[in-house]
């Protein structure tokens, strides 16, 4: 969860073993019920291991290595040469969420947005990745990939986890999410509608879609089909929000805990509970927000700078906001029953020795309440095992949500017709790119002939005609070939708006390629494949 700034530095990942165990062909079936909120996650990696390392150290190639390298294309190929050339690109979503794995495996593989365009890099680096997007939040760590290969770019970006998180392949691949094609748009656009998360409707989710875009744009291999997924998943996002009322009701993970929270007390109010939230970004702002709409009126705020509380006082002013610095994190924790975590640290603030010094709370309060809302978690989580202190993480939240199920539900329901219309709407755009090489060979075939043509027809009337005779041959010849060439662009496109199905439109484009001779002698998967290699041996 990338909680706002606290200000607590990252602290760089171990290198991690490459993983050696076998690769699972299993995948998960997504869960479709919503159930829990998303939120930018702060990571642990600074650096992440370079994927392709090749020639790293020779600012000179060697014959040896570069035949080595030029060599890949063929081994690709000759592995299965007829189905591999004539595959066609794949989506797919690779990776963990709140309902397939705990907390302490997707705080292992959380990735902080400031490494996002790092990790692009590196996953279009894997041998049969065409284009990426990383989705890392408090509830999941999604990769997105445009594979050339489904199988093996599956197989090496579970790789790449395992290297840049040490977790096993065999464990990524028990908890995983391993969605193809529609499947995994379907999930994307259900993730931006809020239905994929712990509490549904949850707003931040949409605001992390979007971010995704930001990050993405100008970054080599956040191109042309992952950038349109995740702009029509916005899409998808801002009509159900504005078309249902499924952001009603308590709709984030700051809400969720604040709730957490007064269950847990003995009587449920802020009245007389002592509230100490560590750390003022976005998370403890909304943390903040929740608390004052629940009744709580004082509480003490832990933050590395003053200036974010200083504001808090002007928005709340009729709530009573103590500053404290982070060196007296401890000593304010002391006065705490309740304290709420949302910073960015990499490493725990409170341990077990920390928490076992504190003076118990009052008789009547039981025992000292921790809400701990980040990913890498800030409570060390043997924490628990004290009789003075409760710890609860964004796992914990289930069971806030577990009411209004059957409200849950029929919201639900609502929002998936319009993903269902919009999944048509997108899946026909997706399509549709798979003619554009043949919509622009044809059109540079008929430009050729119109240009000779014109040229032929010019020369044969002299140097006496004038420009506005000219113009009127060139306006001829353009009208005349577009008028020809609107009928087959039409039956190339798959835009919904008529009844023809991707089998018959993909005919009518082989069949242009046959009569006008527009195919090449290399398929457009191998010329892919054969850039891809090129860059490498730059």
């Amino acid at each position: 969860m990338a909680a706002a700034a606290s200000g607590v530095a990252a602290l760089p990942w171990p290198n991690a073993e490459r993983a050696t165990s076998s690769f699972s062909k299993s995948s998960h079936s997504q869960i479709r019920i919503p159930h829990r909120p998303f939120q930018i996650q702060t990571l642990r990696r600074s650096a992440f291991n370079p994927r392709c390392e090749i020639g790293a150290e020779e600012p000179v190639q060697t014959a040896t290595s570069r035949s080595l390298r030029s060599s890949a294309l063929e081994l690709l190929k000759t592995s299965s040469a007829d189905r591999y050339t004539k595959e066609r690109s794949s989506l797919a979503v690779i990776g963990l969420n709140v309902h397939t794995a705990p907390v302490e495996l997707r705080e292992k593989l959380a990735i902080p947005e400031a490494q996002w365009s790092q990790a692009i890099g590196e996953l279009c680096a894997l041998n049969h990745i065409e284009e990426a997007a990383v989705l890392s939040t408090c509830n999941r760590m999604e990769i997105y990939v445009v594979a050339l290969s489904q199988h093996r770019g599956v197989k090496e970006v579970t790789e790449w986890m395992s290297k840049v998180s040490g977790v096993p392949v065999s464990e990524l691949s028990k908890h995983r999410i391993l969605l193809y094609n529609e499947d995994a748009t379907q999930h994307l656009f259900e993730v931006a509608a809020g239905l994929d998360s712990l509490v549904l409707g949850e707003g931040q989710i949409l605001a992390q879609v979007k971010h995704v875009v930001k990050v993405g744009q100008g970054v080599p291999g956040f191109d042309r089909k992952i950038s349109g997924l995740f702009k029509h998943a916005i899409t998808v996002g801002k009509r159900v929000r504005t078309e249902t009322n499924i952001a009603s009701g308590s709709v984030s993970v700051s809400s969720a805990a604040v709730e957490l929270a007064l269950m847990k007390l003995p009587k449920p109010s802020y009245a007389t509970a002592r509230v100490l939230v560590i750390g003022a970004g976005k998370m403890g702002k909304l943390v903040i927000k929740h608390l004052v709409s629940k009744g709580c009126r004082e509480m003490v705020i832990v933050n590395r700078s003053e200036e974010r509380v200083a504001a808090l006082r002007e928005e709340f002013k009729d709530v009573e906001i103590i500053y404290k610095p982070l060196s007296d994190m401890l000593a304010s924790a002391a006065e705490a029953d309740v304290i709420f975590t949302s910073t960015a640290s990499e490493t725990p603030l409170f341990l077990k020795e920390h928490v076992q010094m504190l003076p118990s709370v009052s008789p009547e309060l039981g025992n000292r309440l921790f809400i701990d809302i980040s990913v890498p978690r800030n409570v060390e989580p043997c924490v628990s095992d004290l009789e003075t202190a409760c710890v609860y993480n964004v796992d914990d939240l289930k069971e806030v949500v577990a009411a209004h199920k059957e409200d849950r539900l029929r919201k639900a329901m609502e929002a998936q017709k319009i993903i269902t219309e919009e999944l048509s709407k997108f899946e026909a755009w997706k399509d549709s790119l798979e003619t554009v090489p043949t919509i622009k060979k044809f059109r540079a075939y008929a430009e050729r002939i119109r240009a000779c043509e014109v040229d032929k027809c010019l020369s044969k009337m002299g140097d006496d005609i004038s420009k506005k005779q000219q113009k009127a041959i060139y306006d001829l010849s353009m009208g005349i070939v577009n008028k020809l060439l609107h009928g087959p662009m039409q039956h190339l496109r798959c835009d919904g708006s008529d009844n023809r199905s991707l089998s018959e439109i993909l005919e009518n484009m082989h069949a242009l390629n046959r009569m006008f001779d527009l195919d090449t002698d290399t398929s457009v998967l191998e010329e892919k494949i054969r850039a891809k290699v090129e860059r490498i041996q730059k």
